[in-house]
């Protein structure tokens, strides 16, 4: 059996391992350490809860233990795609090297900008940034690449997910040719595949299991859900949810709740809570004080759920987690690996439960081609559903316009324009009317009064004047119209208008 002694690593790094406990080598490890201590390129291929971040750090501090940073000219990069898998891969160059004099900084969003300028110009040996933060500093003026003499993309495939194929593509470009890369990434999409054939040169491929297989360890099951009327579709959902939290029983310790929409994090969060529940959220859109202090809560055993989105699916490392629930089915396979690789961890036993609504079944569909098995069908809970909640007030339904009468909000200007010009005046009375020659007043028994000239400025006014008279003629034929309104002076003009200029005199 191998162990880290036979891995040729710094004495100093091997004191560090023991101290962590950590005897045996995983199979990624054992693998992807020797041949990038001997300065080749890896590539590394295998599913997350394998211990592919101590792959790459672990090699990088033996070979970095000699020699100086010069400021602003880190010796080597990770990238990795997202804040918290940055944090974490820190976290490990703290353990494993802290016997070992290197310097570090950490370049991620919701951090100042001065504090992070101030440990690059004293001069780094790790730089563990994300691509769009590494890339604002370069443009600042701040940081120069030209010294990186290692460089790691951790989880590849997430940063084609999240759209960093360009920023890479581009650091790339920033570092010297003959830079030393490790890559690793849990599945080989044909994108990645080709980034490893432009940067990487004669690569050390390691697969140390199938692409986009689920762990062994991990017990899977999905439960079918079918709502009763649509707009109940969520609370039933809520319910169901929480009831299969406590048909788990003592059996879930923590558990990571997974939501597609960052939107829905904070609705089952927040009803979880109602019900008395421990959870909190964590997504894209929290301030990254507050994201870390969640994270730590939950690694700490302070919190029991965690409702996520995919910022949290890849890369974090919390050995004991006993479940992983996926509220939502995740629209590409590829996270379902990567969500339910959360549970599971360093040998433990796992579960994983999915909820699947009907226009869910096709990316489940999905799922079990691509993991090459049929995901076990479960029943509900209780064997029934679950009585619908009380909606809470911060769901989606609340962001809809509220109704009076069945009628939305939004209609009550239009409402009131109408009521102005377009709504028809109630008929007035005969005997009442305001208008002499008003089309209500007018019967085939009464008879006609005399035409009345009008005077001259009447025949000026616009013709819509004639419409808010009374009630709208709108209705009314137009040859009724015609007979009865009396069009400038008809033919009671008067003589002295017919006679020329000079008869006038």
């Amino acid at each position: 059996m191998t162990t880290f002694s036979d891995l040729e690593l710094d004495p100093k790094v091997l004191k560090a391992i023991a101290e962590a406990g950590y005897e045996t080598p995983t199979p990624i490890q054992a693998g992807a350490i020797p041949p990038a201590l001997q300065g080749k390129d890896v590539l590394g291929i295998a599913q997350t809860g394998t211990g592919k971040t101590a792959s790459f750090v672990l090699p990088m501090i033996t070979m970095l233990a000699k020699g100086r940073a010069r400021a602003r000219m880190p010796r080597s990069l990770v990238l990795c795609p997202t804040r918290e898998l940055a944090a974490q891969v820190a976290e490990n160059f703290d353990t494993y090297a802290k016997h070992v004099k290197l310097t570090k900084a950490l370049l991620i969003g919701g951090v100042s900008f001065k504090e992070q300028d101030m440990l690059i110009d004293r001069g780094v040996d790790v730089l563990i940034a994300t691509p769009g933060r590494l890339l604002d500093h370069f443009e600042r003026g701040k940081l120069l690449l030209t010294g990186v003499q290692v460089m790691v993309v951790d989880e590849a495939d997430r940063m084609l997910d999240m759209g960093f194929i360009p920023d890479i593509e581009r650091i790339f470009s920033l570092t010297p040719f003959t830079r030393q890369t490790l890559f690793f990434s849990a599945t080989m999409a044909p994108e990645i595949e080709r980034i490893t054939n432009t940067f990487l040169s004669a690569p050390a491929r390691i697969e140390v299991a199938r692409q986009a297989t689920t762990g062994e360890n991990i017990e899977q099951g999905v439960v079918m859900f079918r709502y009763s009327r649509k707009e109940q579709e969520g609370s039933e959902k809520r319910a169901l949810l929480r009831d299969i939290i406590q048909d788990e029983g003592d059996g879930l310790t923590n558990a990571i709740i997974f939501c597609n929409r960052k939107m829905d994090v904070d609705i089952v969060a927040k009803s979880l809570k109602k019900y008395g529940m421990d959870a909190a959220p964590i997504h894209g859109d929290l301030e990254q004080s507050q994201r870390m202090r969640t994270l730590d809560a939950f690694r700490d055993g302070q919190l029991k759920l965690l409702v996520a989105s995919d910022v949290a699916a890849r890369g974090l490392d919390v050995p004991a987690v006993s479940h992983v629930l996926n509220y939502d089915v995740p629209s590409h396979a590829e996270d379902y690996v990567h969500r339910i690789g959360r549970t599971g961890r360093a040998g433990r036993k796992g579960k994983a439960i999915m909820i699947c609504s009907g226009r869910d079944e096709k990316n489940l569909a999905a799922i079990e081609k691509l993991v090459a098995n049929t995901i076990p069908r479960i029943d509900l809970p209780g064997g029934t559903r679950a009585p619908a909640e009380t909606p809470v007030t911060s769901a989606p339904d609340a962001a809809t316009p509220e109704t009076t009468e069945g009628k939305p909000r939004s209609s009550r200007t239009r409402s009131r324009s109408r009521s102005r010009s377009d709504t028809p005046k109630a008929p007035v009375p005969a005997a009442v009317s305001a208008d002499p020659i008003a089309p209500e007043a007018v019967t085939a028994d009464a008879p006609q009064p005399a035409p009345q000239p009008e005077p001259v400025e009447a025949a000026k006014a616009p013709e819509r004047s004639q419409s808010r008279r009374g009630s709208s003629s709108r209705g009314q034929s137009r040859g009724s119209s015609d007979r009865n309104h009396v069009q400038g002076m008809g033919d009671h003009l008067p003589s002295f208008i017919a006679l020329s200029f000079e008869e006038r005199k």
